[in-house]
């Protein structure tokens, strides 16, 4: 993982979300607000994916091929909870 991008685009969202603050703060139109939280969102979620991708392309990969069926069912068991959280 790229963590100073990663470090980057977390403090661009940090950043974003200051402004939406600003944004209630100033009475700013309701609809403004909530497409700004929308992006906000959209940003955290390409985070969330990106470390995902590395996630499954690094320690899933290394457990799955491993020796340990413990860490390969706990790292499993892991993504089959990320997922069930995502679709609730």
């Amino acid at each position: 993982m790229d963590k100073n991008k990663t470090l980057k685009r977390l403090r661009n969202v940090e950043g974003h979300v200051h402004g939406i603050a600003g944004m209630v703060e100033e009475d700013a139109y309701c609809i403004d607000v909530i497409r700004q939280i929308q992006a906000a969102q959209g940003a955290l979620a390409k985070v969330a994916s990106t470390i995902l991708d590395e996630h499954l392309h690094n320690c899933l990969t290394t457990a799955v091929r491993g020796d340990d069926p413990q860490e390969r069912e706990k790292v499993l068991a892991e993504v089959a909870d990320l997922y069930s959280m995502t679709v609730r």
